[in-house]
């Protein structure tokens, strides 16, 4: 029997014999059925592999077995990869690297077994739980929506190390595994069919039926050829050096050298084809050793969690989940709310659209359309599916024809009169159980819910530009808004595919508060002489997705100065913008909406490769050349000490409930760098005593000194003193000591 006692998460762990069932329905025939009592969704913990072990062993010694058939308790419930909580726990090299070995053992004994294997998958199949089925003789699959098969491991800074980095691409290629492996996606059914991932699809009630005869050999084997070419390919040097650079460049695009997962994932792959299998286990093993206690694994497993747990936002307190939404409502047909409007109708559920100006709604239905088109041609949507996507969201100029909604969210122009008197007239139009959504991005739920009917029903939805891009919904909440109604938007939140993080309603909530002084500090080093394109290279490289220059031109040079005074309104002179967004700001400059920003977005071409084209006019709007004297090291210093700064203060504040939604507002709204594992892990990682003693040395520059008052944004906050006093963590705070 495998010798589990080293490996994490066995203190609990069921009896021997209980995580697999073995069914024998027919002679010769063995069905092997993952169903573990301590879980609800099967997982490849020590248990179970313990369990799987002995069902082999015994299996091997019956000679009568001439097929077997590996499932789950369910036909969409196969399994859900590997134990990702002992992937976060466990920091002892041996005990990762006697684990990986283990089960390449118990693989390559699945692999060699006498009986034909067969794999009957269904549901999410991702990771672990797609290597064991590449260890099978053959792989049938549901032919259903849920049905999802990848291997997403290089997501969280890891690789597929039981096996997945080899069998797959001597399966289906060396191209095709490596697009597999380094995007992480998980391939819907028809799609992993076509790429040769699985070898025959059906109904899930004939899922065990089908790969039984399969099993016996009363079904024959279909498996796609990959064809010569791909052999020429894998086989060849030549191909493998053209194939590694050009993937190395679209790993450094992305990763910046920051996320190790992808290039040894590259290095595994390219070389798999001329691998045994015991030189693979090797390998694999060695990478998953460096790679599973190294930091950025573990920052991204907190993520993983920290999202996971988000989730649980939307459900009441005894577990069970709302009602789903059946119709919504959107007021307000600029970008925001026709973005908003657009996922509500994607995400199959009816929504009216409501706006003052036809040509708006036109616009909204248009850009709505063109979307799943782009998804039918993709084979995201089949004709039917699209042709209903785009019926689900109608538009009206009468805000009276949306009285029959669940749910209403406003995204009319940030102004509190006008958006108190629109959910004035929805609460008029709607049930007075119907909840009244604002999109606002900083001004105060509280005072809207003022004279409002039933304020407790009105509650803030923040979502982010681009709508359908971005992961983060921001659930404020009034101080009026009701438990139900919170967890009714959170579960709402979920369902349109968001992350919900449920904040107080403070000015700029949580991730604009964060990105007023961030962007606010990229300013100022502009004004100072410092290039644009120097800053949002360097913020790149630490491993935001875009620089602070190209997030205002994103974003809107108009909103971000009105996002900038609410902040300075709200949280006094350490928040007080520098006036030269201001000075740039007009009618025909106001970001890549108008065209123009800090680049130039009417001009096709880059001046170099890689490089966006600048305004020619900027150095007009730079009034002195100081900045210039500071070293690179120093540039991010003082745009990311700006947000961490705010962050503290904002922490002291309780606008988010815990260290570890603060990180995954952090990473999802602001784009902090994952690998860093969000604003808060970074500061842990770092020290608060050196971040403190950062904060002060930026200070006492003298470009920060001489704006008085305002040069407070750097006196680090009394959280952070007492942290770097007692050497704390801010994830090692309890709810008393915090």
């Amino acid at each position: 029997m495998m010798d589990i006692s080293r490996f994490p998460g066995i203190e609990n762990a069921p009896e021997p014999g209980t995580c697999v069932r073995l069914e024998r329905p027919e002679p010769g025939l063995a069905i092997l059925i993952m169903d573990p009592p301590h879980r609800s969704f099967p997982v490849l913990d020590a248990p179970m592999l313990r369990d799987i072990d002995a069902a082999l062993t015994e299996l091997e010694a019956d000679t009568s077995i001439t097929g077997i058939v590996l499932t789950g308790r369910r036909a969409d419930r196969f399994l859900a990869g590997a134990d990702v909580e002992a992937i976060a726990t466990v920091t002892d090299p041996g005990i990762v690297r006697d684990a990986v070995l283990m089960v390449h053992e118990l693989f390559g004994r699945l692999e060699s077994m006498r009986a034909r294997t067969i794999a009957a998958v269904g549901g999410p199949v991702p990771g672990g739980a797609f290597e064991i089925s590449l260890a099978c003789d053959a792989i049938v699959a549901t032919d259903d929506k849920k049905t999802r098969i990848g291997l997403p491991e290089t997501q969280l800074g890891i690789i597929p190390g039981w096996g997945g980095s080899h069998r797959l691409p001597k399966r289906v290629g060396v191209p095709t595994a490596l697009d597999a492996i380094l995007t992480g996606r998980l391939y819907p059914a028809k799609k992993a069919k076509r790429l040769g991932m699985v070898d025959r699809l059906t109904k899930k009630e004939y899922l065990v039926r089908v790969a039984s005869d399969m099993a016996m050999g009363r079904e024959r084997l279909r498996r796609r050829s990959r064809g010569w070419k791909t052999w020429m390919v894998d086989r060849n040097p030549l191909a493998r050096f053209v194939i590694s650079n050009q993937a190395t460049k679209q790993i450094d695009r992305k990763a910046h050298g920051n996320y190790p997962a992808p290039y040894r994932a590259l290095d595994i792959v390219l070389n798999a084809p001329s691998k045994t299998r015991q030189e693979a286990a090797r390998i694999e093993a060695e990478g998953t050793v460096e790679l599973v206690t190294g930091k950025v694994c573990k920052n991204l497993v907190s993520i993983y969690f920290a999202s996971e747990a988000a989730k649980k936002a939307a459900q009441f307190a005894d577990g069970s989940a709302p009602p789903r939404m059946r119709a919504g409502a959107v007021v307000g047909g600029g970008v925001m709310g026709a973005g908003i409007a657009s996922l509500i109708a994607d995400r199959g559920l009816h929504v009216r659209l409501f706006d003052l100006s036809q040509s708006a709604l036109d616009a909204a239905t248009i850009t709505h359309r063109k979307d799943v088109d782009k998804k039918r041609k993709r084979r995201r949507y089949q004709p039917h599916e699209a042709n209903r996507a785009i019926d689900r969201l109608e538009v009206s100029l009468s805000i009276g024809a949306i009285a029959a909604a669940d749910v209403a969210v406003e995204a009319v122009a940030e102004v509190l009169e006008v958006k108190h008197k629109v959910l004035g007239q929805l609460a008029q139009e709607m049930a007075d159980d119907a909840i009244l959504c604002t999109n606002t991005s900083s001004l105060s739920v509280t005072a809207m819910q003022a004279g409002t009917p039933n304020p407790e029903r009105v509650v803030g939805m923040h979502f982010f530009n681009p709508v359908k891009q971005m992961p983060l919904v921001e659930i404020v909440r009034g101080e009026q808004t009701s438990d139900e109604t919170v967890t009714k938007i959170a579960a709402l939140s979920v369902a349109l595919g968001k992350t919900p993080v449920v904040t107080r309603d403070v000015p700029g909530f949580l991730v604009n508060r964060l990105l007023g002084p961030y962007l606010d500090e990229a300013v100022r080093l502009f004004v100072e002489g410092i290039s644009p394109l120097r800053v949002d290279r360097l913020m790149v490289r630490f491993g935001m997705p875009m620089g602070p220059f190209t997030l205002l031109d994103e974003v809107g040079l108009d909103i971000a100065a009105h996002a900038a005074k609410s902040l300075h309104e709200g949280y006094g002179e350490r928040m007080a913008p520098t006036e030269a967004l201001l000075g740039m700001m007009g009618p025909d400059r106001l970001g890549k909406k108008s065209g123009a920003g800090f680049y130039d977005h009417r001009r096709k071409g880059r001046a170099r490769k890689g490089a966006p084209m600048l305004m020619e006019d900027l150095s007009g709007y730079q009034s002195s050349s100081r900045a210039m004297r500071m070293s690179d090291v120093e540039i991010v210093e003082r745009v990311v000490l700006a947000m961490v700064g705010e962050g503290a203060r904002a922490f002291e504040d309780r606008v988010v409930a815990t260290p570890a939604e603060f990180d995954l507002a952090t990473v999802f709204g602001t784009g902090f760098a994952p690998f860093r594992g969000g604003l808060l892990k970074y500061v842990d990682s770092v020290g608060a005593g050196n971040i403190c003693e950062r904060m002060d040395a930026h200070r006492a520059m003298a470009d920060v000194a001489e704006r008085g008052a305002a040069a407070e944004r750097f006196e680090p906050a009394e959280i952070l003193r007492r942290l770097a006093g007692d050497g704390g963590t801010f994830h090692g705070l309890t709810d008393s000591s915090a």
